[in-house]
C-alpha cells in the first residue's frame, strides 16, 4: 500500500508558469506530503513571476511546456495546447489533476474529461471573470463556459464569498464539491509590522525620508488602474506626498506618459517586479490597491500582514478583508478625488492611521499560509479517497 502512495500523480495546469513557484508551492508541498509525484503542464515561455532558474528540480517538479495562451481568441496556440495535454494524459495516468487560470482550467478540465476520467479533477477559481456589475461580455463569454466545464469537476475551490456563493449553484460531478480558501496564503512570519524602519527604507528606495509615501504592487495593466492613483497624487497640494509602484508590465510606457504628462517625474517612480516586497512594503505610509477587478488580491493582504492601511477600491476580492473605517479607506475606483480624499483623511489623522495599522496586522492572519494550508490538506486528503467512492465513466470521445 505504501509503495501504492509514493506512485501516485498529480498534474498541475497554469497558463503562466510563474504561478506555481509564486503561489502554489506549499500546496505541491502538501501533495507531496501525500506520496504524490507532482508534475506541472505550463507556457514556459510567459513566466510573468520570477523564480529560481533550477526551482522546479530543487523542488523535485516535473515539467511538460505547453503552448496554453492566457486569451482565449488565441485559438491555434490553445489547440496545439490541448493536443500536447492529451499525449500527456494519455501516457501518464495522473490520479489528480489541479487546474488553474481560466484557459488553464478551460484546456485542461476539457482533456481530463476526454482522456483521464479516471483522474479527481480540481479547479481553483482565483476571481471568476463574470460577477455583480461585470461588463456583459465577460458573462457571455465566460459564464456559459464555466457552468458547462463544472460539469467535469470533482472539487471547485473559489477564494471570495461572492464566487463561493456563485460556485455553490453549479452542477459538478457526481458526488462534487464547493470549497472556499482564504486566498493562496501569506507569510505573516515574511511580512510583518517595521514602523521603526519607516524613514530608514525610504531613504533607501529613493524617496524622501520625510514624505508620505503611497506604495502598490501589481501588473502594470488597465485593470490594476494604477492611473487613478496618479492622478490622484496629482490632485494633492501636498508636494512631499510621493507614489511607488512596483510591478511590471504592457502599460509601463502608458503610465509613463501619464506621470510625464501630470508632471509627477520627481513623485511617482515606478519600482519594477520586485522579488523583496517585505523590505519595501515597510517603506510606505499607507498600500493602495485600487483594481478594477480582484479575485481576492494577495498583495493587500500582505500589505496588511506588514502593518499598513489600506485605500483600496471596492472589488469581490478586496471585500474579502477590506473594512472601510477599520483596516483603511475604500474609494470609488474611478474617481481620483475618493483616493487623494482618502490620503488625506490618513494625514489628518494619525491615531486613527496607527489604529488601521494595528488593525490590518490583525485581519491578515485570517489569511494566513497556515489557515489556506488547513483547508487545502483537507481538499487534497478529500481527492486521495475520491475515486475509490466516485468512479466515472470514460466520456465519449
Amino acid at each position: 500500500m505504501r509503495e501504492y502512495e509514493r506512485m501516485k500523480k498529480a498534474l498541475i495546469i497554469t497558463t503562466i508558469s510563474g504561478f506555481v513557484p509564486q503561489f502554489e508551492k506549499n500546496h505541491v508541498s502538501l501533495l507531496q506530503e501525500k506520496g504524490y509525484e507532482v508534475h506541472y503542464a505550463s507556457n514556459f515561455d510567459r513566466p510573468v513571476y520570477d523564480h529560481e532558474k533550477d526551482f522546479f528540480r530543487k523542488n523535485g517538479i516535473i515539467t511538460h511546456p505547453l503552448s496554453i495562451e492566457k486569451s482565449p481568441v488565441n485559438l491555434l496556440q490553445n489547440a496545439r495546447a490541448f493536443g500536447q495535454l492529451k499525449r500527456l494524459l494519455k501516457r501518464e495516468h495522473f490520479d489528480l489533476i489541479h487546474c488553474h487560470n481560466p484557459m488553464g482550467g478551460a484546456l485542461g478540465r476539457t482533456a481530463a474529461g476526454l482522456y483521464s476520467p479516471g483522474s479527481v479533477i480540481l479547479y481553483t477559481a482565483h476571481g471568476f471573470h463574470f460577477y455583480k456589475k461585470a461588463p456583459w461580455k465577460n458573462w457571455l463569454l465566460y459564464y456559459p463556459a464555466e457552468r458547462a466545464l463544472a460539469r467535469l469537476t470533482d472539487i471547485l475551490i473559489t477564494v471570495n464569498e461572492e464566487d463561493h456563493e456563485r460556485g455553490k449553484r453549479f452542477c459538478l460531478r457526481r458526488g462534487g464539491s464547493v470549497w472556499k480558501i482564504p486566498g493562496v496564503g501569506v507569510d505573516v512570519e515574511r511580512f510583518i509590522p517595521q514602523e521603526e524602519e519607516r524613514s530608514r527604507r525610504k531613504a533607501e528606495y529613493g524617496f524622501p525620508e520625510d514624505s508620505f509615501l503611497l506604495l502598490s504592487a501589481g501588473e502594470l495593466n488597465r485593470n490594476k488602474n494604477h492611473r487613478a492613483v496618479i492622478r490622484a497624487v496629482a490632485q494633492m497640494k501636498d508636494q512631499n506626498i510621493y507614489y511607488g509602484i512596483c510591478g511590471r508590465g504592457s502599460g509601463r510606457k502608458s503610465l509613463e506618459a501619464w506621470i510625464r504628462r501630470e508632471g509627477l517625474q520627481e513623485r511617482v517612480r515606478l519600482l519594477g517586479y520586485r522579488k523583496d516586497m517585505e523590505r519595501i512594503l515597510p517603506a510606505a505610509d499607507c498600500f493602495l490597491f485600487p483594481s478594477r477587478r480582484e479575485g481576492f488580491g494577495m498583495a493587500a493582504v500582505e500589505a496588511m500582514a506588514s502593518g499598513l492601511a489600506l485605500i483600496t477600491s471596492d472589488c469581490r476580492g478586496t471585500r474579502e478583508y477590506m473594512k472601510d473605517g477599520i483596516t483603511g479607506f475604500i474609494c470609488e475606483r474611478n474617481r481620483p478625488e475618493s483616493y487623494a480624499e482618502a490620503v488625506q483623511r490618513l494625514r489628518d489623522d494619525p491615531a486613527g492611521h496607527r489604529s488601521m495599522e494595528k488593525e490590518s496586522r490583525r485581519q491578515a492572519l485570517c489569511f494566513s499560509r497556515q489557515a489556506t494550508e488547513s483547508i487545502m490538506r483537507q481538499i487534497y486528503e478529500k481527492a486521495s479517497e475520491w475515486r475509490q467512492q466516485c468512479p466515472t465513466e470514460k466520456l465519449p470521445l
